[in-house]
């Protein structure tokens, strides 16, 4: 296991050894944001977890084509139904904005927090509302195969005939048995033959914005329809990793391998990877929940459970000190001890840049790097590889106290070896001390006026609150008053 790198398939539930389709070449796939609010601590988890898995492949000599995509129409309020608002929609609604500027202030500020959080920029960054067609193509193909049925303008997977010749539910481990009683028929979803059948293009009611002309009707793709159609056109029919979080299992995944096995008579994707959920006093983060902390409010510490803010950098130690296939739950405390570990970590690299080397050495480097990579071999094991780091750390320190002796050939080969890892495979930066980049210095600035704001208009002071609106106007900074509280943007 030590010299190959070994990952957990979630389709064949065990760690298998990674062989990518062509050698040297690895195309990876995982589902980005659904664009309508501020991107959350657990949105983090997905990204820097495959940006470590991204980071790796290509530290092991790998061409890399990561596709990360933005959903911007589909997403349906109900995603195991498929039924409600789009979720942009209602967010335009509610906001009085086109949908696309929803899209494109929050796939902003998406984009502006993984810049904060060091996560590599994917290859591709397709939106489903681009690939409109590609998705009208699969519609077809599937309808032709007859694993498809249209009804009323509608398109709709037939799960059951599906079944009958495939294994509907072997990515989650679900028959369709428990998946029929475990499913309510909704009201007005009764031109579906089965109540789990799902959509793959749906007939716009009269008030939907979103809406694309077909040979069914004006309508708009499933969600599930937009993965499956982004990942094989810019990957192939056949591609290595797809990568997402545990909770797109069921009815996501499940049904992108649905729909590509009735497209083309064969499954896509040869690895499925999933990362665990954050959770907070035991529940999963999600935006549905209301339980979530933002990525803003962190670097900030403006949230009310915050003792502090966090720097981008702490936050994503944090999330690599778990595995990414296990829970991590979030507290004040678990932060403030990966802030303290990383200062450890940090402050070791700088150290070795002041080491004098000696004639010879009485430590070993070559111990300590194997059990770093074999970690890491082994499904990605960050926080093992970072136990190994800290035992080192405390060989620095000795090296420092004059305790143990390094030779410049070793001293150099060890400098080497922590950048690589910490900054090049763990993708972690110096920070300054205090800072959390210049964004939330700014974010905090503002997240300050807005609250003297607050107070100013709960002391009915209307002029000052409209005067702390207009300044900021003035300067490029909106103000938006919603009905969960105030967004603020950069015009």
């Amino acid at each position: 296991m030590g010299n190959q790198l070994v990952i957990y398939n979630t389709l064949s539930r065990k760690k298998e050894v990674f062989t990518p389709l062509v050698e040297g070449k690895v195309g990876l796939y995982v589902c980005g944001p659904t664009v309508y609010s501020n991107s959350h601590l657990g949105h983090a988890r997905p990204y820097v977890t495959f940006d470590l898995l991204y980071r790796y492949l290509t530290f092991l000599g790998n061409t890399v084509r990561y596709v990360r995509n933005i959903t911007d129409v589909g997403h349906l309020e109900d995603e195991v139904e498929g039924a409600g608002e789009d979720r942009i929609t209602k967010k335009a609604r509610l906001e009085q904005l086109e949908p696309m500027e929803v899209v494109q202030k929050y796939m902003n500020t998406f984009h502006r927090n993984m810049d904060d959080l060091n996560i590599t920029r994917p290859s591709i960054e397709p939106r489903a509302s681009g690939h409109i067609i590609e998705q009208m193509e699969v519609v077809d193909s599937i309808l032709k195969n007859g694993y498809a049925y249209e009804a009323n303008g509608s398109v709709y997977f037939d799960v059951e005939k599906y079944n009958q010749d495939y294994n509907y539910g072997k990515l989650s481990g679900r028959n369709l048995e428990d998946i029929k009683t475990n499913t309510r028929q909704l009201d007005g979803q009764s031109e579906k033959k089965n109540s789990f059948d799902f959509a793959l293009w749906k007939k716009a009611a009269p008030e939907h914005i979103m809406r694309w002309p077909s040979k069914w009707s004006d309508g708009f793709p499933g969600w599930h329809l937009e993965c499956s159609a982004m990942s094989t056109k810019y990957l192939g029919e056949e591609f290595d990793i797809h990568g997402g979080g545990m909770d797109l299992t069921f009815p996501h995944h499940e049904c992108e391998i649905a729909q590509n096995t009735a497209c083309r008579g064969k499954e896509s994707v040869r690895y499925w990877m999933h990362n665990n959920m954050i959770t907070i006093n035991g529940q999963k983060m999600a935006r549905s929940l209301g339980n979530f902390i933002t990525l803003d409010e962190l670097f900030t510490g403006s949230h009310e459970i915050l003792e502090q803010a966090y720097s981008p950098m702490t936050i994503r130690f944090f999330i690599l000190q778990a595995h990414y296939r296990s829970t991590i739950n979030f507290s004040n405390e678990a932060l403030q001890a990966s802030e303290k570990g990383l200062e450890r970590l940090m402050n070791a690299i700088k150290t070795l840049d002041e080491l004098t080397a000696s004639e010879s050495s009485s430590v070993e480097i070559l111990p300590l790097k194997e059990k770093c990579f074999e970690a890491l071999n082994d499904d990605l094991n960050s926080p093992i590889a970072i136990a190994h780091l800290f035992d080192g750390v405390k060989l620095i320190n000795s090296i420092k106290a004059g305790t143990e002796k390094i030779s410049s050939h070793d001293l150099e080969e060890l400098k080497s070896f922590y950048k690589t890892m910490a900054f090049d495979i763990l993708g972690l930066k110096v920070e300054e001390a205090g800072e959390s980049g210049e964004n939330a210095v700014l974010a905090g600035a503002v997240e300050l006026l807005i609250q003297l704001r607050k107070d100013a208009k709960a002391n009915k002071d209307w002029g000052t609150a409209d005067k702390i609106r207009d300044e900021l106007n003035a300067i490029g900074i909106e103000l938006k008053d919603t009905k969960e509280g105030v967004d603020w943007n950069l015009k």
